[in-house]
């Protein structure tokens, strides 16, 4: 069992910038993995960023590319997501998840672990 807990979510203004983190339990975090979704009000949950095992290997949603990064420290077994030039459409719950394969899933079926989510509002 993997339990994972979001952070870094707030409040900030268009442009602005914040980083979540993912913060997993368990010892087998270096062999999972992980992505990030995001579900904005009356919306479905839609795939942000995934990355593999070690950490290689990314893949991002088309229109994320270039202003979210994802990242991984295996020796914290914590995941990051980096998020720049922020926009209002942005604004959403995040969740982290882990996937128990090496390579990345973009869909929220291929996940296994989810977190409680962290909330992302950002202000015109």
């Amino acid at each position: 069992q993997v339990q994972l807990v979001e952070s870094g979510g707030g409040l900030v203004q268009a442009g602005g910038s914040l980083r979540l983190s993912c913060a997993a339990s368990g010892r087998t975090f270096s062999s999972y993995a992980m992505g990030w979704f995001r579900q904005a009000p009356g919306e479905e949950r839609e795939f942000v960023a995934g990355i593999n095992s070690s950490g290689s290997s990314t893949e991002y949603a088309g229109s994320l590319k270039g202003r979210f990064t994802i990242s991984r420290d295996n020796n914290k077994a914590t995941m990051y997501l980096q998020m720049i030039s922020l926009k209002p459409e942005d604004t959403a719950l995040y969740y982290c998840a882990a996937r128990r394969r090496s390579r990345i899933g973009v869909n929220g079926y291929e996940y296994d672990y989810w977190g409680q989510g962290t909330q992302v509002t950002v202000s015109s």
